[in-house]
């Protein structure tokens, strides 16, 4: 199982979307363990995250910020454990180097 991890803060209209659609993933057709962050608990977080939130991980390895696009989401977690770089804004896989 996968774990998803949304950074996010309180009043972020974008993060509640990611986690919108995280959920309707994990509710319909994947097995996913949801971890929510609030950047506001840490400071170094908050400076990191700030303007680039919702910011998503899929087992460590960031996937996307600012929009998670569901079928590239689908993608990297169909996709773990197979050694590629996956990108979320684009339909290309992309090999490591």
């Amino acid at each position: 199982m996968s774990v998803v991890t949304l950074y996010t803060r309180p009043g972020c209209h974008l993060c509640d979307e990611a986690r919108d659609l995280i959920l309707s993933l994990r509710d319909v057709e994947i097995s996913l363990e949801l971890r929510e962050i609030d950047i506001e608990s840490d400071p170094e977080l908050h400076a990191r995250y700030l303007e680039r939130i919702p910011v998503v991980e899929v087992d460590g390895e960031h996937v996307a910020e600012l929009y998670v696009d569901a079928q590239a989401l689908r993608r990297a977690l169909a996709g773990r454990g197979t050694g590629t770089v996956r990108s979320m804004t684009d339909d290309t896989i992309q090999e490591p180097r």
